[in-house]
Parts: structure tokens; sequence; C-alpha cells
């Protein structure tokens, strides 16, 4: 029975003129109107006497209902406040419950007011947990016995990892923003470690004070009045500009001792998959999978939650025309409210079997930049598409604008790598350039749509260096729109294709093959994919150098990169240009 101080005021949901519908408009729904209450810190028994602590939402309508499952590491303290918290990413309750949903959202053991001692993030004992969750929504007065799952990051990634072992009350899920490999998603990209989302993911969410943290739902339900208001429009928008200074503040908290103890072996010690205390995650048993599913995927993250909705959509075995892939705009938000009324519609679609629209969406939706429009397609890689080689040409001078061209250059450029952080005398830039540009000028409308990928033929006079490139559209007027990114290791260049996907190229990061200095070799990594379209007077641009930061757009313009370490040495870099070193794009006809 709900309590009532906790039911007093009710949530305010957020007005959702946000990113949640991609490109098209629901007919009708199965429920709707039917209200919110809260049974708060419902008690979950798991394995080992232990009960695991979650607030259920259920429509104020007495009746049975699809219960909505959410399982992540944080602290859902503050998750309906509406406060600009990264871990607030369930959605808002009474959107699903005035739908005819219920929603439980769960803290795994160890944390809040959950019992027992966590484990490793995102451990077997964690997805046993899970799955002990899923049974007991199916098995509760006010459900029909039928689950899905919904969230983004986190509450994304515990969706494919759990949805491989098949829970007999799991009917579909709606992800987020996910991982399915945690070494090479998470710890490593291409082999350069994630260094600063660590430090700002674990100083933000597992401190102390965030495992003591109790707010009570009344205090709650009051906050969401505030951040809810029209006062948000206003708010939300500073917050964003100083998203920076905020996250400089969480990197400078201490976390648990425990969680430090994770995060020394992820830095210290993770070279190797062997040598990880991360488990790999899904990929390699995504053919487990034969659920309906929606996998999002926000095409501004760069270095977080990048190539493993590809991976699920390529490789799950549901069959075709029961999941879906949506390459969204680059959207930032806290906290993150984005894709319920898409997957409500796909909830519907799949549980009731609504007429609204949805079985005739196309499998792929993506947002075409530089038309501003989803497109849709049967696949992705988009079939249609072909592959387009760009060959990496001079320009002249090494700080020149370089020339992207259809046949292969000669010659070799220079740029300086330079360690993140480290002093330097004022004017450095101006005589050792940190960046080689690229440009190619657009006569006819070109329309890319797939995997990028970058291959270069590089040395250095260092025996390792760190590899960054962008990928951006400058448009008629000058303005620069950012597209893609990618990074890698030059000593970590092993590819690794039995891990390879149609749109990522996997290294075996655990071989390392210093380089020879001033000796040539051949390295290759992808790119973020990146739908654009290009008119006449637009330019195609690739930058490339040694550090993420410079070439860092604004969050507050939707996109998120996290910096990492910087190349270890100062060292001279040289691109060789020939037959070896070229972009690859997907164009459509």
């Amino acid at each position: 029975m709900p309590v009532w101080l906790d039911n007093l005021i009710p949530l305010k949901a957020p007005d959702l003129t946000h990113e949640q519908l991609a490109g098209w408009t629901p007919g009708r729904a199965a429920h709707e109107g039917l209200g919110c209450r809260l049974l708060a810190d419902e008690r979950i028994p798991v394995a080992g006497g232990v009960t695991l602590s979650a607030d259920v939402y259920v429509p104020r309508v007495p009746g049975r209902y699809p219960a909505i499952v959410q399982f992540a590491a944080y602290s859902r303290e503050l998750h309906t406040a509406g406060m600009p918290t990264g871990s607030n990413e369930i959605g808002c309750p009474p959107v699903f419950t005035n739908r005819g949903y219920g929603q439980v959202v769960v803290m795994r053991r160890g944390m809040g007011r959950s019992g027992g001692t966590e484990n490793l993030f995102l451990s077997p004992e964690d997805v046993d947990d899970h799955e002990q969750v899923i049974a007991w929504a199916a098995a509760q007065p006010w459900c029909d016995g039928r689950v899905v799952l919904f969230g983004t990051s986190y509450y994304g990634m515990t969706q494919p990892l759990v949805a491989v072992r098949r829970p007999p009350a799991l009917k579909a899920f709606f992800c987020n923003e996910i991982c399915t490999d945690y070494f090479r998603h998470l710890i490593h990209f291409g082999g350069v470690c994630n260094l600063y989302f660590f430090n700002l993911w674990m100083g933000a969410n597992f401190t102390q004070a965030m495992y003591d943290l109790r707010v009570p739902p009344v205090v709650r339900a009051l906050l969401s009045h505030i951040t809810n208001s029209p006062l948000k429009r206003i708010w939300q928008p500073a917050l964003l500009k100083r998203v920076d200074a905020l996250y400089r503040a969480f990197m400078a908290k201490t976390p648990k001792k425990n969680v430090r103890e994770i995060y020394a072996n992820w830095m210290l010690d993770a070279k190797s998959r062997e040598t990880s205390w991360l488990q790999s995650g899904p990929s390699g048993s995504l053919d487990r999978i034969e659920v309906p599913f929606v996998a999002v995927q926000n095409l501004g993250y760069f270095n977080l939650h990048q190539f493993g909705a590809y991976d699920l959509f390529e490789n799950a075995r549901t069959p075709k025309g029961r999941k879906w892939l949506i390459l969204a705009p680059p959207v930032y938000e806290l906290p993150v409210y984005a894709w319920q009324l898409e997957a409500l519609a796909f909830f519907d679609h799949v549980l009731h079997g609504t007429d609204n629209g949805y079985a005739a969406q196309p499998p792929v939706r993506y947002w075409l930049e530089g038309a501003n429009v989803y497109a849709g397609a049967q696949d992705f890689p988009v079939p249609e598409a072909r592959e387009r080689r760009f060959h990496l040409a001079s320009g002249g001078a090494d700080a020149a604008t370089h020339r992207l061209s259809d046949e292969p250059g000669e010659g070799q450029s220079r740029w300086a790598a330079v360690p993140l952080g480290l002093p330097v005398l004022g004017g450095f830039d101006e005589v050792a350039n940190p960046l080689l540009t690229f440009e190619r000028a657009v006569t006819q409308p070109l329309t890319l749509a797939g995997p990028v990928s970058l291959h270069l033929t590089i040395s250095s006079n260092e025996i390792d260096t760190s590899l960054v490139a962008r990928l951006g559209r400058v448009d008629r007027d000058g303005r620069f729109h950012l597209l893609s990114l990618g990074a890698m290791s030059a000593a970590r260049r092993q590819r690794d294709p039995a891990r390879d996907t149609r749109c990522e190229i996997v290294h075996d990061t655990s071989v390392r093959e210093p380089l020879v200095p001033g000796t040539p070799v051949e390295v290759a990594f992808s790119l973020t994919p990146a739908p654009t379209r290009l008119e006449p007077g637009d330019r195609l641009r690739l930058d490339i150098g040694s550090r993420l930061d410079l070439v860092r757009s604004n969050v507050s313009e939707g996109y998120v990169q996290f910096d990492m370490p910087g190349p270890p040495y100062f060292a001279r870099n040289t691109l060789h240009y020939g037959p070896g070193s070229y972009l690859t794009v997907s164009e459509l006809p």
C-alpha cells in the first residue's frame, strides 16, 4: 500500500519538448491519464538473504500492468527530483504510469538503502540480481506478468547484459547510449585510457556522501515542481555553459576506498582483458538475444557509449521487423528524460499490439546532419551506401590547409605531440603546429551515412604516440559542424578482426608494438559514424593530432567528449602520404 506522505505532493513531469520521437508521430496509445502513485522502498529478495531497495511507481487506477525494470549502480535519491545529476537516466515516472506501465527503479546491492556488499560494477552477481528483480516484478499483484526494460547509459548497458540470459518474463527492452564490450568501449579506446571520464563518473557518483544520501520522496516531489518549472528554460542553458567547471568539481572528490581500488586496477593494471577486473560484457553473446528491442545512439557522444548500439543491432538474433536502431542528433541534457515517448509507442506496439504506426517505422532511422531531418534505412550500414576514399595530400607547409584528394598524395607533413597538461612556452603552437588539417570543397551534393575510418602511414621520433582524428563539415558561411571523432595509441595498433563489427575496427590492445623512431608503420582506426548532407559550397574537413582537447566542441552544442591522456612523450610525428593514407566514408547514391 502507498504511504500517504510519500504521495502527498505529485511528481511534476517535465515539458517533453526535447528529442522524444525519431521523425514521426504515433497514433493512439494503449492507455492514457492513469495517474501515478509511489510504493517507496519496496524490498526485493535476492541471493544470500539480501534485499534490494526499489521505488515502484504504478498507475493510480487499479489494475495489472506491464513493469518497466531499471537496474544500475547509482543512488536513486535524487532521480525524480529533476536535479541535474548525470546518474538521473530513468526518465520521469508519471510519463510511464499515465500510459499504463509500472516502473521499478532498483539500487544494486551495497548502494544506499539496498542491503549486502557491493560487487564490481556490471559483475555477474549484479546480473543475477537483475534477473531476480525481473522475476519479482512479474509476480507483483499490480503487474500482468510481463516485464520490459528502459534507461540510458548504465541503465541501458545492463539491458543486453541480462537479455542474453533470456529471463522468461522479459518481453522487450529499449536502451539508450550503451556499451557492449566494456574493455574496448569503456576502459580503452584504441588503447588510450578513458581517464577523464572515470575521474568524473566515480567522483560524481560513488563518494561516501552519495551512499549515505537519504531524500524523502515528498521532498523529491517538491523539488520536481521547482526543477521542472518554466525556470528550467533559464537555468538549464546556463548550466550547460558551466559544465566544464561542474566536471572539474566532481573530479576533485574522493570516492569510497573500494571504488578507488577498482580505479587503480583500470588505470594501472588493466592493460589487457586478462588483467582487467571488469568483465568483457555481452559482446560476443548477443546472438542469444531474441526479444524485440530498440537501441538509440546519440551521435554527439564520442568516447563513451559509441559502437555498442551498432554491435547490438548487427549481432542480436532478434528477427528483422522486431528490432530498431535510432541514431539521434547531438543532445546533452541533465537529467536525461529523452526517448520516453518513443519507448512507450514501442512498448504499446510490442505488448498490446496497438496500431500506432510503429510497425511501419523503418528498421533504422538516422539524423542526417546538414539536412536536419531523419532518414530511414533497412539496415546500418545503409545497404545502398558505397565506400569512398579520400586520399590525404599535401597542401604545402605543415601548418597549411592540406587536401582530401581522389588520388594518393606524395611527400610528408609533420605535427607536434605534446603531453596533456605540461607547460610550454607561449607561442609554441606557432612554431610547432599540433594539428594537420585537410579539406575538400564540395561541388556536388554529397550524402554520407555509415562507417568512417582513417588509414594512415605514420612515424614518430618516439616509441609511442597518440592519434586523434576529427571529421567535420564547414558550411558556406564558414561555420564548423562537428561530425565524427576517433582515437588510438600507435603502439597498440594490432588488429583484432574477430571482434570487428561493420562499424568498428577493433584493436588487440593487449599487444604492444613500440614504434621504431623514424620508421613508418600503417595504422587504421574507426571514427564514429556521422550521417551528414553536404551541399555545393560546403567543405569536408579532417583534423589529425594527438590530443582530444585540441578538437573539443562545446557541450552546450550537444557534443560530449571526455579528454584522454595525451601523448606519453613530446614528439614529432610524421604523416607519410601515398596509397596507405586515406579517409574512408560511406556515400549514398
